[in-house]
């Protein structure tokens, strides 16, 4: 055993003085960027127009370039945007290293109101110039504060085209790393002065280890709106809510179905893929697609939109899945039009005939001609629909495929569902059998409250019919009628539900407080907190002990949580309020200052420079304004509020609110380091 370790270190030290030798980077083979299947492939299939063929080979060869996005719903979303144009770009367009001009970052065209732009900048010549690594700086520590997103161009296109409004409840099935769902927070919050939107996100993700990078995009964002989920997305449960003092089904208005995919649209940044492509990678996911996009419509709700994407160019992934998905529901979705939402953005419509490959060359058109051998790895799904007619009817030229040579992106597959009536599965009323005891069969269906405690997702509707759209949200599961008879003699009915079974690490639990909880009495006094201040939407992580962090959440996701706890695994909710000393944070400012009628401190421009310059400043170093306003007020948490001033355009010109601590003697603002470069206000040495 020994010797065997000794002789494996000699090996590696020898391998480790080789490297050296040879210089940095020897020993490392470079990944060459070319895959001759993938050239086989995509040119027989005919997806990129004639005669560009060579441009999009050699565009999936360069490096992709950076994308930065501002956060669209923060009210200081203009100013740093202003910083950015007048502070770096202008300078940027100027700039020259080794006698080259540099190409400043320029807006995509498509994308509203000049809010995303990309950069062709690499890393080596950013380190070549101050003013280059000072924007860099800039751009870290906004990505840190969620004034800016660092996301790939076309990862920005699916939320845009979900049209969300502040009232929709929206499901992210496969939510991780989290870019879109920080997208589509934004968009519930485009009115700033909405401390809560009737609206939510529920964001899942199967890997419990990535739902990790959705806390700490949710947690960039302070939003009271966000719930992070781990389950399995292609059988994510059916989730119940309190509606009007009854038990229903919670259907989302806009569900976002970013699916698992070979990923043959990210070549330009996942080098790896170059390597690893073959076509079984496809053949291998198009079931798991098609099962997670069934599930997804199941729980949308009639009128609501469901957007299916990937990064990968394949229609196996792409179009073979909307197809399959058109044909199950019989006419309950239609392929939505979204040519007319993102002028300036340029792509190819979907294809209507495609063939399919095997990793050793072999080709089908159809699945009369695939051996029974393959059976199990190769689909009747994976082919286009035979009926010319229900294939026209379908209209998949409305898919959206983006090529990265025409605007210079990775490649992307887009489609919009809306969905028009309730999925066609599942729509008959479970019968009874017929030797029922007279006792059970008093119990008729008309009977049956409007949701079981235990069910999984069915409804009774009036009349004792069951609806359509409430039952299909857990095809699987048992209908109401048998629920609710099952405890009965002679009725057939389903076993009893299992516990669900939870997975990865264990978090701590949600406990709301209570209305008369002691807490708010001292908080409800010490800053006169507004009559109609949600106590009920309060909640910590502890059942005992210290309630050491509050947190807050809309009422809409208290309702999904209180409900669901049993059913589902909570890995985050809302935003960080307050500690148990009451000191508001400055993650919950803009979700707590409209309930605040005291403690506050309306501040000027060098009220703040003083505030962040120094490290405790004495009171009398505030204004006038300020100094008398902090002298009526005792010690403790306080709130500091800039209002802008219209005439005076060198000023910031949005509202700023931090919370800080008022001393005996003096007065601190407690923000983290990134706010002094958003308002490009000096920091303290």
């Amino acid at each position: 055993m020994g010797k065997r370790s000794r002789q494996r270190q000699k090996n590696q030290t020898a391998g480790r003085d080789s490297r050296d030798n040879d210089g940095w980077g020897a020993g490392y083979a470079d990944i060459i960027k070319e895959n001759k299947l993938f050239e086989h492939y995509y040119k027989e299939l005919g997806l990129v127009p004639e005669g560009e063929f060579d441009l999009f080979m050699e565009a999936m060869r360069e490096p992709l370039p950076a994308t930065i996005r501002i956060t669209g719903y923060k009210s200081h979303a203009k100013e740093i945007l202003h910083c950015l144009k007048e502070k770096y770009f202008k300078d940027i367009q100027e700039l020259e290293i080794d006698g080259q001009k540099i190409e400043a970052p320029q807006p995509l065209t498509w994308y509203p109101d000049d809010q995303a732009w990309h950069t062709n900048m690499s890393r080596k010549i950013i380190r070549k110039s101050p003013l280059l690594e000072k924007f860099h700086q800039f751009l870290v520590s906004e990505t840190e504060s969620g004034n800016i997103s660092r996301q790939e161009a076309v990862s920005m296109i699916p939320p845009l085209l979900l049209k969300i409004e502040p009232h929709h409840k929206i499901l992210d099935m496969c939510a991780a790393p989290g870019s879109k769902t920080a997208q589509l927070i934004e968009m519930l919050h485009s009115d700033m002065e909405v401390p809560f939107p009737e609206g939510f996100v529920i964001a899942n993700d199967v890997d419990n280890k990535r739902c990790y990078l959705l806390v700490h995009q949710a947690k960039r964002l302070n939003s009271p709106c966000i719930m992070v989920v781990n389950h399995d997305a292609s059988c994510i449960p059916t989730l119940n809510i309190d509606s009007d003092g009854k038990k229903d089904i919670l259907f989302y208005d806009r569900i976002l179905c970013d699916v698992p995919c070979s990923g043959d649209g990210t070549m330009r940044k996942n080098i790896d893929v170059w390597k690893k492509w073959t076509t079984s990678n496809s053949l291998h996911l198009h079931g798991l697609q098609l099962r997670i996009a069934v599930r997804g419509v199941e729980q949308l709700a009639v009128g609501g939109r469901m957007v299916y994407s990937t990064c990968s160019l394949n229609p196996i992934e792409d179009e073979a899945v909307i197809a399959a998905l058109l044909e199950k529901s019989e006419g309950a979705l239609e392929l939505a039009d979204g040519s007319a939402d993102l002028p300036g953005l340029k792509w190819m419509p979907g294809v209507t005939s495609w063939k399919l490959m095997t990793k050793e060359g072999q080709w089908y058109s159809d699945w009369s001609e695939v051996p029974s051998s393959r059976h199990t790895q190769i689909r009747p799904t994976m082919f286009p629909p035979k009926d010319p007619e229900k294939l026209l009817g379908m209209h998949l030229e409305r898919c959206m495929r983006i090529l990265p040579h025409h605007q210079n992106t990775g490649g992307f597959f887009v489609a919009v569902l809306v969905k028009k009536a309730p999925m066609p599965w599942n729509k008959k009323y479970p019968k009874l059998r017929k030797d029922v005891s007279s006792n059970s069969a008093a119990s008729t269906p008309a009977e049956v409250p409007h949701l079981s405690e235990n069910a999984e997702g069915e409804a009774g509707a009036p009349g004792g019919k069951v609806s359509g759209e409430a039952e299909e949200a857990a095809p699987k599961g048992a209908s109401l009628a048998q629920e609710s008879t099952t405890k009965q003699d002679g009725v057939c009915g389903p076993p009893p539900m299992k516990k669900m079974k939870l997975f990865g690490y264990k978090e701590d639990p949600f406990v709301f407080l209570t209305e008369d909880d002691p807490v708010f009495t001292t908080i409800q006094s010490f800053y006169n907190l507004s009559p109609d201040f949600p106590k009920l939407n309060v909640l910590t992580r502890t059942h005992e002990g210290k309630k050491r962090h509050l947190y807050m959440v809309s009422k809409e996701l208290r309702n999904v949580l209180l409900n669901n706890s049993e059913r589902m695994k909570v890995l985050y909710i809302g935003v960080q309020i307050a500690t148990h000393l009451f000191s508001v944070l400055y993650q919950g400012i803009y979700t707590l200052q409209p309930y605040i009628h005291s403690r506050i401190i309306r501040v000027s421009v060098e009220d703040i420079k003083v505030l962040l310059t120094q490290e405790n400043p004495f009171l009398s170093k505030l204004e006038e304004d300020a100094h008398s306003q902090a002298k009526k007020l005792g010690m403790g948490s306080i709130v500091l509020k800039y209002i802008p001033n219209p005439n005076n355009p060198a000023e910031p010109q949005c509202p700023i609110q931090l919370c800080g601590w008022r001393g005996k003697t003096s007065i601190r603002a407690f923000v983290p380091f990134f706010f002094f470069n958003t308002y490009n206000l000096p920091s303290a040495q």
